[in-house]
C-alpha cells in the first residue's frame, strides 16, 4: 500500500527553507484526546491540543504540568556499578580520603565536576579536580594526569562525563594504585576499561532504561546512593545531610545545555532546577546570569543560548577549569571575576566563529552544488581553532539539515573534529565503529554529537564510512522533515497571557519541541539585520494589529533573504511565542522559523 500524505497545513507544500507544512496533532483521536482534556481539567484549548498531541493521556496531564521528582525518580540501584559505586565513594567519604575528580571541559562536565566536588567538600573530603586542556590534552582522562592526580595524593579517581573509552589512562590508574569510578553517559562499546565501578546507562548491559540522562544526571543519581548509603552508616547522626535539591540548578543547566531529550526524569531536574536558579542561591550562576543580561527570571531556552555557551567558553578558546571553578565558588567576587573573563571570551569565541562559519558554508556549497543528495558533510581547515568546530558542524547542521562533521588539522597531519546530527541518525555509534574498524585513531559521543580524532586531513575514507553507516537513516529522516505547526494566531491574538499559557507544557527543548504558530496572511512592514546575522522584523495583520519577530542567524540565509527582500508583501510566518519585557511592559514576540507566500 502507498501511504497517503497528509494535505500541507495552509497548503505550503515547500516553504522558504524548502519543506512542507504539516498540522501537528490533525489525527482526530488525539483531537478528541485534547477534548477530553479540557473537559476534565478546564484546561485551555491550546494547551490541551499541545498535551495531546505530544502523548500526554488526559489521565497524566496533572502531573506532566507539575512534574515532581519524588514521583519520577527511579532507584538508583537500577544503574549496573551504581551500588558498588556508592560503596566505594562511601569508603572515602568515611575516610576522608584525598578524591580527585576528573571532569571534561563543556558544560555538562563542568556541572558534574562541581556538583560532586561540593557535596564531597561539604562533607570535609580533600579534592582535587582536573578539567583537561582541550588542545594540549584533548577530551578524557590521559596517562600525564592522571599520573599528577595520583601524585598529589589521590586515592580515588572518579571521570565524570568521561572515561567510559579511556582505556589505557584508567589502566595506568590501576598500575598507580587508584580505584577508578566512571560516572557517564555516552556510548559505549562492549570492551570497558578497568574500574570498581563504571556507571553508565549507555552500557550494552545496562537494562535501566536512563539512557537519556546526561552526565550530571547520573552523577545526581549517584549522590542518592551515596547519601542513603551513608545516612545507613550514621554518618549524618551528628550532622545534616547535604540538601541535594539544592544543586538541581547544576542538573538542569547541563540537562539543557547538553541537548538530551527534555522527557521524563530530565523534564523534572529542569523544572524543579529552574525554580532552585530562580532563587539565585549560587553564585556563579548568578553572576554569569548578570554577565549575560538575563534581568528576567532564566528559562530553559535561557541555559541554552545564554550560559551554556559562555561556559562553553572557557573550554573552547581559553581556561577549560573556569566553568567548574565558576559553578563551585561560594565567594561572589570570585565568581563576577569569573563570569567577566567568561563573557569576554564569549565574544571572543563568537568572532572567531564567524569567520570559520562562513568559509565552512562555502565549501558546503560548493560541495553540494556536485553532489546535492550526499548524506553527510565533512570539512576542515588548519585555520580553524580546534575548540570551536563543533560549533562549526552545529551551524551546518542548521542550515542544510542533515550531520556535519568540522575538523581542524594539527601541524602533524592529524584532524580533529567534531560533529552533530539529526533526529534518527546515531553519530556516536558511527564513529565508535569508525575507531574499531581503524579509520579513526579515537573519537566517542552520543546520537546527537561526537568527536574525533583521524590519522590524517585527508577526509574521504571517515565521510565514506559515515555515509554507510547512517546514509539510509539519514534519507529517511529527510524524506519525512516537515515543520509541524501547533495551531495558528494573529499579531492581536499573540499575546503575553498566550505565551505563558502555553509555557505550562514546557520546559522545552531537545525531544520536547516547542510549540509552533503560524501567522496567517500578515504582511511584513519592516526587516533589518540586527546583531550577530540576526533579522528582526514587524507584522502586521489584516484588522491592523502588529507583532515584533527575530529569526535568529538568519541574515546569509534564505529565510533572511526572504525577510530583508519581502517587506510590503504578506506571508504565512511560522514561528515560536516568547515573552519581550521592557520597562516594566510585556508582549509577546515571535522567534520566526520559516515563512511562505500564501498561494
Amino acid at each position: 500500500m502507498i501511504a497517503v500524505q497528509p494535505k500541507p497545513f495552509l497548503d505550503v507544500s515547500r516553504s522558504v527553507l524548502g519543506r512542507p507544512w504539516r498540522e501537528r496533532g490533525a489525527d482526530p483521536s488525539v483531537q478528541a484526546l485534547a477534548a477530553t482534556m479540557t473537559q476534565a481539567h478546564g484546561l485551555p484549548d491550546i494547551l490541551a491540543r499541545i498535551l495531546a498531541s505530544r502523548g500526554v493521556r488526559p489521565d497524566q496531564a496533572e502531573k506532566f504540568l507539575a512534574p515532581k521528582l519524588r514521583d519520577l525518580m527511579p532507584d538508583p540501584a537500577v544503574l549496573v556499578d551504581m551500588e558498588a559505586a556508592a560503596d566505594r565513594l562511601a569508603r572515602a567519604v568515611t575516610a576522608r580520603e584525598p578524591v580527585a575528580i576528573f571532569g571534561d571541559y563543556d558544560v555538562d562536565g563542568a556541572a558534574s565536576a562541581a556538583l560532586l566536588a561540593g557535596y564531597l567538600r561539604d562533607l570535609d573530603v580533600p579534592v582535587q579536580v582536573w578539567i583537561p586542556d582541550r588542545i594540549t590534552e584533548g577530551y578524557g582522562p590521559n596517562v600525564a594526569a592522571v599520573t599528577s592526580l595520583a601524585e598529589g595524593g589521590a586515592r580515588l579517581l572518579v571521570c565524570v562525563d568521561c572515561g567510559t573509552a579511556g582505556h589505557a589512562p584508567l589502566e595506568a590508574a590501576k598500575a598507580l594504585g587508584l580505584d577508578t569510578i566512571v560516572l557517564d553517559h555516552h556510548a559505549a562499546t562492549e570492551h570497558l576499561p578497568p574500574a570498581v565501578a563504571l556507571v553508565n546507562p549507555n552500557r550494552l548491559d545496562d537494562l535501566s532504561g536512563l539512557g537519556q540522562l546526561c552526565a550530571a544526571g547520573v552523577v545526581f543519581l549517584t549522590l542518592v546512593a551515596l547519601n542513603r548509603r551513608l545516612r545507613r552508616l550514621g554518618a549524618f547522626a551528628n550532622r545534616d545531610e547535604p540538601a541535594l535539591t539544592d544543586a538541581l540548578d547544576l542538573v538542569a543547566l547541563a540537562t539543557v545545555a547538553d541537548v538530551v531529550p527534555l522527557v521524563g526524569l530530565n523534564r523534572a531536574f529542569v523544572v524543579q532546577g529552574l525554580a532552585v536558579m530562580r532563587g539565585r542561591s549560587r553564585p556563579g550562576l548568578a553572576a554569569l546570569l548578570d554577565a549575560a543580561g538575563l534581568s528576567e527570571p532564566p528559562e530553559a531556552w535561557h541555559l541554552g543560548f545564554l550560559v551554556g555557551p559562555r561556559i562553553n567558553a572557557g573550554g573552547r578558546i581559553g581556561d577549560s577549569g573556569l566553568g567548574t571553578r565558576l559553578l563551585g565558588t561560594a565567594d561572589t567576587a570570585e565568581a563576577y571575576r569569573i563570569a567577566a573573563e567568561l563573557d569576554r571570551l564569549n565574544r571572543e569565541r563568537q568572532t572567531i566563529e564567524a569567520v570559520a562559519v562562513e568559509e565552512a558554508e562555502a565549501a558546503m556549497d560548493r560541495d553540494l552544488a556536485g553532489d546535492p543528495d550526499r548524506s553527510i558533510l565533512v570539512t576542515g581547515s588548519p585555520e580553524w581553532h580546534p575548540g570551536i568546530v563543533g560549533l562549526i558542524a552545529a551551524r551546518l547542521k542548521e542550515r542544510f539539515g542533515r550531520p556535519a562533521f568540522a575538523f581542524a588539522v594539527k601541524p602533524d597531519g592529524t584532524a580533529t573534529g567534531s560533529g552533530r546530527s539529526i533526529l534518527g541518525a546515531d553519530l556516536g555509534r558511527a564513529v565508535h565503529a569508525a575507531v574499531e574498524a581503524g579509520i579513526a585513531l579515537k573519537g566517542g559521543g552520543h546520537a546527537m554529537a561526537a568527536g574525533v580524532t583521524l590519522p590524517t586531513a585527508d577526509f574521504s575514507a571517515f565521510t565514506t564510512h559515515l555515509a554507510s553507516a547512517l546514509g539510509a537513516a539519514v534519507a529517511e529522516a529527510r524524506e519525512a522533515e516537515a515543520l509541524l505547526i501547533d495551531g495558528t494566531v494573529s499579531a492581536g491574538g499573540a499575546t503575553a497571557e498566550l505565551v505563558k499559557t502555553i509555557q505550562r507544557a514546557g520546559p522545552f527543548g531537545q525531544g520536547a519541541p516547542e510549540p509552533v504558530l503560524a501567522l496567517l496572511r500578515h504582511r511584513l512592514v519592516d526587516a533589518a539585520i540586527v546583531g550577530n546575522g540576526h533579522v528582526r522584523a514587524r507584522l502586521r495583520s489584516r484588522d491592523g494589529q502588529s507583532i515584533g519577530g527575530i529569526a535568529f542567524r538568519a541574515a546569509q540565509g534564505p529565510l533572511g533573504a526572504a525577510l530583508l527582500n519581502g517587506i510590503g508583501a504578506e506571508f504565512h510566518v511560522a514561528g515560536t511565542l516568547s515573552v519581550d519585557r521592557w520597562r516594566g511592559a510585556e508582549r509577546a514576540q515571535l522567534r520566526i522559523c520559516d515563512l511562505a507566500a500564501p498561494e
